[in-house]
């Protein structure tokens, strides 16, 4: 068995030669068509594109991602190929919170921000989720967004409810049951209305009932009313970049548009902007690599040894700002980014991995 291995995931070195003939280190950019035709296993980050192109009469039947997303994959062609995709959902959530508050601490300490703060928090997956209790922690009021999960919540609530008014003839318990609130969760027009600082965390889809391409755009700019500053973790496209631009507030980045090609007017602007690094902790990474190998496992029935993290996967239990500003700098990333643009993939691929909080 041969495996190909995108060779900026850490943890994982002299692992897999337990189980395979030929383990094959790469560069992510370098991976091609030649590289993974004879292999059976290919693990990637986000930067090698596993397509048709990539593909395409190879023996490639397993591919893991040490990373949250799966939008640098074509899920479509790996089933029609039968290929086996994994990811590592929430593998670096409580780094990317940490990087959002960070980040938030850094901006109030520098605007001389006064007064309770509305945060907003697109998407409560796992990265939102740990924002949106970490912010709660911290003293803000919370507002979450997202129609997927509200949704999910009225599907399972509506079945519970048929299953509660079949065993009812009372009209007035019928009326009391169906007015029982939702969910927590808000529309986007009320974040635009009463947010200081609204972050995303939604995955980039461009089909479907809720897509997310180009979320943050000049229409949704227009309409907010009192937000400061603008955050992207999530993806590039979330948040349209031109208009970020030419936006009259304040816009933390670390993940753009056009990456590693980031356009430079817009890291000018930016108060905090780092080389799509939010989620590097040394810690995240431990977990991705071991969510991937315990795919593997489970795959082929082996029993490799994995990476065991020595922070909780749902974060830190309870944050101070103390404990936040003390782990974390963004300030820091975004000089060295600001100094070296061009150098936006080295920098990402040279970072030293920080402890969480």
């Amino acid at each position: 068995m041969k495996i190909v291995v995108d060779n900026k995931i850490p943890y994982i070195g002299g692992i897999l030669e337990q189980v395979a003939q030929e383990v094959l280190y790469v560069p992510g950019a370098e991976i091609n068509s030649d590289v993974v035709r004879d292999a059976h296993v290919l693990l990637t980050r986000t930067r090698t594109r596993c397509d048709r192109a990539l593909l395409e009469g190879s023996k490639v039947e397993f591919i893991g991602t040490a990373t949250i997303g799966t939008d640098h994959i074509d899920l479509d062609c790996c089933h029609k190929k039968g290929i086996t995709v994994v990811n590592a959902p929430g593998c670096n959530a409580p780094a990317v919170a940490q990087w959002v508050h960070a980040t938030i601490l850094q901006w109030v300490s520098a605007n001389n921000v006064k007064g309770p703060i509305t945060l907003g928090v697109v998407g409560v997956g796992h990265v939102g989720s740990i924002v949106a209790r970490w912010a709660q922690q911290l003293g803000y009021r919370v507002l979450l967004n997202d129609p997927p999960l509200a949704d999910e919540l009225w599907n399972v609530q509506r079945a519970t409810w048929n299953g509660v008014l079949s065993s009812l003839n009372s009209p007035r318990s019928t009326e009391k049951t169906l007015s029982s609130p939702l969910s927590p969760l808000s529309p986007l027009n009320l974040l635009q209305q009463e947010c200081d600082i609204i972050t995303f965390h939604t995955p980039l889809t461009k089909d479907g009932k809720y897509p997310t391409w180009h979320l943050c755009n000049e229409e949704f700019l227009q309409g907010l009313k009192r937000c400061k500053l603008i955050m992207n973790a999530a993806r590039g496209a979330v948040c349209d970049n031109d208009a970020l631009l030419h936006w009259q507030g304040d816009v933390a980045l670390d993940c753009w548009e056009r990456e590693p090609n980031i356009r430079r007017e817009l890291l000018d602007k930016a108060f905090v902007a780092t080389p799509h690094i939010a989620g590097y902790s040394r810690q995240g990474k431990m977990r991705g690599t071991a969510m991937v190998i315990e795919a593997l496992n489970r795959h082929f029935g082996w029993h490799l040894p994995v990476p065991v993290s020595d922070k909780p996967l749902l974060g830190a239990a309870t944050v101070t700002p103390q404990l936040i500003t003390s782990s974390y700098n963004p300030l820091i990333d975004t000089a060295t980014l600001k100094s070296s643009p061009s150098q936006f993939e080295t920098l990402r691929n040279i970072y030293r991995l920080r402890d969480e909080v």
